[in-house]
Parts: structure tokens; sequence; C-alpha cells
């Protein structure tokens, strides 16, 4: 039976990865047969990644979202339910930030980040475990950050937002015990992604690699239906990267 798995963030970065990870996933597993719904706000970095998803012989479809809007929200759990009749995993990975002192940070800046982070993901997670909740079974994963726990001076509002979603994490999982979901919160360190843009080398060759994510996360999600990891920490051997 098909397990229909909705990527946000699905274009590049750990989405990517996670995305390519579940295809690899199914070519060794006779018993895994995903069907990919990758969603990101650019059409073609989804085409891009949907191409190589379907190279390893994984169904993939895509649906361009922005889930800061919430009618593109609705349009996403909407078709993926007219198509295929369920929602069996949940990757909430879409995630923005912006990052600067707390005095230059601008209520554009505040909107931006917000908009994401919070209000997109808190919706998109409604409708999908509304789903989940009336068919007693499904997983949810929230990739958050370290930054949902520990502060640091640039991120104030990126923090906020992180210890937002983390708060939802625990909320939402009161309710998915009562119904058999499963719910995973995975809080990366420094992973070497577009977000954040030119890192010098020393920096980098430190930093971890979305594969690095993106495989304890497919692990994860392939555990037995009597097991549930609650949470994921995963830094770089060298610790946190200081400002």
């Amino acid at each position: 039976m098909k397990q229909i798995i909705i990527i946000t963030g699905a274009g590049k970065g750990i989405g990517k990865s996670i995305a390519l990870d579940f295809a690899k996933a199914a070519v060794n597993n006779n018993d895994f047969e995903p069907l990919l719904i990758l969603a990101s706000r650019t059409l073609s970095d989804l085409e891009s990644v949907a191409t190589e998803c379907r190279s390893y012989g994984t169904e993939t479809d895509i649906i361009q979202t922005d889930i800061a809007d919430i009618t593109e929200v609705d349009r996403l759990v909407t078709t993926t339910m007219e198509h295929y009749g369920t929602i069996d995993c949940l990757v909430n990975n879409a995630g923005v930030g912006r990052f600067k002192a707390l005095g230059e940070m601008t209520e554009e800046d505040f909107d931006y980040t917000m908009a994401t982070n919070l209000k997109g993901t808190f919706f998109l997670t409604q409708k999908v475990f509304v789903v989940m909740e009336k068919q007693r079974s499904g997983h949810i994963f929230f990739i958050t950050s370290i930054a949902a726990e520990t502060a640091f001076k640039s991120s104030s509002l990126y923090s906020m937002s992180k210890f937002g979603q983390k708060g939802l994490v625990e909320t939402i999982r009161l309710y998915a015990k009562t119904c058999n979901v499963k719910i995973t919160n995975v809080m990366p360190g420094a992973v070497y992604t577009p977000m954040w843009g030119e890192v010098p080398d020393t920096v980098k060759n430190v930093m971890m690699m979305p594969e690095d994510i993106s495989v304890p996360i497919v692990q994860a999600y392939l555990t037995t239906q009597r097991t549930s990891i609650e949470e994921l920490v995963i830094r770089p051997v060298c610790g946190d990267i200081s400002e």
C-alpha cells in the first residue's frame, strides 16, 4: 500500500534531502512504497527534485505552495486528499530566517518570519492532523532547531518562532497520543543549506550536511508501529557554532 508523504520546503536543503532519502529507502525495502508530495515556493526546484526521486522509482507529485498563505495551505491538503484520499506523513520542514541584531529587526522581518514558521506550520499541521486523527494513524515531523531551546543574539525572531514551534509540538502530542499518531521533533544544529548564504570554508567544514538530518528522519519513520521516536537532537561533533 502506498504511503502518502507530504514534505514542505522540499525544493532544496534539508527538505530535498529528506525527499531523496525516502525515495532511496524504497529501493531495497519491498514493504515501503512512498508516494511523495513535494511542496515549496519555487516550481523549478520542485521539478528538479521530483525528477531525482522518480529516478529511484518513487511516484512523486509536486504542488507549488507558500505555506505563509493559508489559501495555499488549504489547496495543498485539499488537492492531496482529492487525489490520494489520505495522508500518512507530514514533514513540516519549510522555514525562513532573518539574522541580525535585535535593534535592527523590523516589522516586515517579524511578519515574514512568523507567517511561515508559526502561522503556516500551525495551520498546515492543524488540517493534516484532522485527517490523521480520523484515520487513527500517521506521523508528523517538525524540523525545528536547536534554536527552539537555545537563544543566539542574531536570531531573536528565528529563535522566537522555533520556541513557538516547540510549543506546538508539545501540545499536539497530547492529542496525538489518544489516536495513534506519532509526533517527532527534529532539532538540528548548524546545517549547510542555502539559508546560510555564503560561509567561509573554515565554518562550512564543521557544519553538518542535509543528509545528516534526513537519514535519521527516514529511519524514524520506518520504525515499528508500536514505537515513536519523539525527539531527535542532531549537532555537529564540535557542538553549536558560536556567533
